[in-house]
């Protein structure tokens, strides 16, 4: 097992490299890079991007954000005209854009290497400390969003496998159904409507992950006040994953109790609950770890974008779209490096897992 940890740690460093470098070269393309965003300020075109950055907005532009290193004149950027070509000059050397792009890329990796992400161009912050300070929020509804749904969806799928065509399984799917086609926003919206001073009652806050006044808080009433708060995000954040695991779950169960093996260990006189648990569990379970890691990524980051917009939680999933929109390098790069190793990571974590689910699989005989 040493072995094939130590071969799937080495392949993280050419499948992140490969994953920098197609997105790099993605950026060099993209319209509306941050010397256009400074030059439309100036210009008084800028018609702002997001409300937390205005007056950092791209407006229409034709030249790509990486396009830098080219003689500055003020032809390069549409919307120049007219301008100081010294300060377009200077404009391309604050944002790194006056060196080639290959040597931008180079020095971007060496620095990630060690973690250094630089600057945020727009919010004059590192970057670092900028996710540091973001990342509560998204760890709070990622981590707490995926361990509710494997606890409410792998006991609910096997019960629904062991009670097959019954009138609990038709229910209980009739739910399912409902929850897997209802989009996690508008469950979000609903969860508002009935329980955070919409129509109905007020008892779960709308804003921030905490209190005003937390800090003066005691540790019991701190955990109470955190939990409080993200009640209702952690539970929109929910749904879809927890309709999606537990019919998962529930064939992955379907199909092992129906083979050889398990009616050879009933004919041997064995409990139900020894056959579920102690023959079929492991088998059925490997289909759902198998999951995991995309079921995590997903709720930890492109599902919390919705649900941190409209709970007013500050996270990492709004700040990557805001960066994203605002031509933000330094940010788009840097979250993009965390949650792609964050991916590889969780990879082998699954792995891992597999091993102690089922102890007969042995990676150290397979190619990686």
């Amino acid at each position: 097992m040493g072995a094939y940890i130590i071969r799937r740690l080495l392949l993280m460093i050419p499948t992140l490299l490969g994953i920098m470098l197609i997105n790099f070269v993605v950026i060099q393309f993209a319209p509306g890079g941050p010397v256009e965003q400074v030059i439309a300020q100036v210009t008084g075109s800028d018609v702002g991007a997001t409300a937390r950055f205005s007056g950092t907005g791209g407006g229409d532009f034709s030249a790509g954000g990486g396009n830098g290193g080219a003689d500055a004149t003020s032809s390069t950027y549409r919307g120049a005209q007219g301008l100081d070509p010294e300060f377009i000059k200077e404009l391309e050397r604050q944002f790194g854009f006056d060196k080639p792009a290959h040597e931008r890329f180079l020095l971007m990796l060496k620095s990630y290497v060690t973690f250094d992400f630089g600057e945020s161009y727009f919010r004059s912050v590192s970057v670092i400390d900028l996710i540091l300070e973001k990342l509560p929020v998204s760890v709070s509804l990622g981590i707490w969003s995926t361990l509710l749904a494997y606890l409410i969806s792998i006991p609910l799928g096997i019960r629904k496998a062991v009670k097959d065509g019954s009138v609990f399984d038709v229910w209980t799917s009739v739910v399912v159904i409902v929850g897997y086609a209802v989009p996690s926003f508008l469950f979000a919206v609903l969860l508002i409507i009935l329980f955070a001073g919409g129509e109905f009652f007020q008892i779960f806050p709308l804003r921030g992950l905490v209190s005003d006044n937390w800090d003066a808080m005691s540790w019991p009433m701190r955990i109470a006040d955190y939990f409080w708060h993200i009640a209702l995000p952690v539970i929109a954040m929910t749904i879809g994953a927890f309709a999606t695991l537990t019919l998962l779950t529930k064939n992955s169960f379907l199909d092992e109790i129906n083979k050889q093996y398990v009616m050879t260990a009933r004919a041997k006189g064995l409990t139900e609950r020894r056959v579920l648990y102690g023959h079929v569990f492991r088998n059925a379970m490997l289909i759902v770890i198998a999951g995991f890691p995309s079921a995590f990524i997903s709720i930890f980051f492109t599902g919390s974008l919705l649900i941190e917009t409209i709970f007013s939680l500050d996270g990492l999933g709004l700040l990557s779209f805001e960066a994203a929109i605002n031509r933000d390098y330094p940010v788009v790069f840097a979250t993009l490096y965390i949650f792609s190793l964050m991916g590889l990571v969780m990879g082998l974590i699954t792995d891992l897992t597999y091993t102690l689910v089922d102890p007969r699989i042995d990676f150290e005989k397979r190619d990686v």
